[in-house]
């Protein structure tokens, strides 16, 4: 049996977007946001638990699939679907690497400094 595709007008699952982690004032948590120049607009919301993204700095790029969600009254969002695959981006590996090496620098920085004064 062969299933036939239909193309919609409006597509509802995205494969291999990025997301970058982004600190919500208003919830006062990190999020996952859209970034530009992708199928979908950026700035988007999606939905991922926190556990998956929380061990590495704001700014840090990750690839997921996600789902489009709409309903009436809200903001679109997008639910991230096979969680398990949520990965740092390859892609953006030399931006993801100076992040995660910033805050050790500072901190060995901050350590030197204490050396010097004491």
């Amino acid at each position: 049996m062969q299933l036939s595709l239909i193309p919609e007008d409006e597509p509802r699952f995205f494969l291999d977007l990025y997301a970058r982690v982004v600190f919500d004032s208003r919830r006062n948590r990190f999020r996952l946001r859209t970034i530009d120049n992708q199928r979908v607009p950026g700035n988007i919301a999606v939905r991922c638990p926190s556990r998956i993204f929380c061990h590495f700095p704001e700014g840090t790029i990750y690839k997921l699939d996600a789902r489009l969600v709409q309903t009436t009254g809200k903001q679109p969002y997008l639910v991230a679907v096979r969680q398990r695959n949520i990965q740092r981006a390859l892609e953006f590996f030399d931006h993801n690497v100076q992040l995660q090496k910033a805050p050790i620098l500072e901190i060995r920085k901050a350590k030197s400094r204490r050396k010097v004064k004491a």
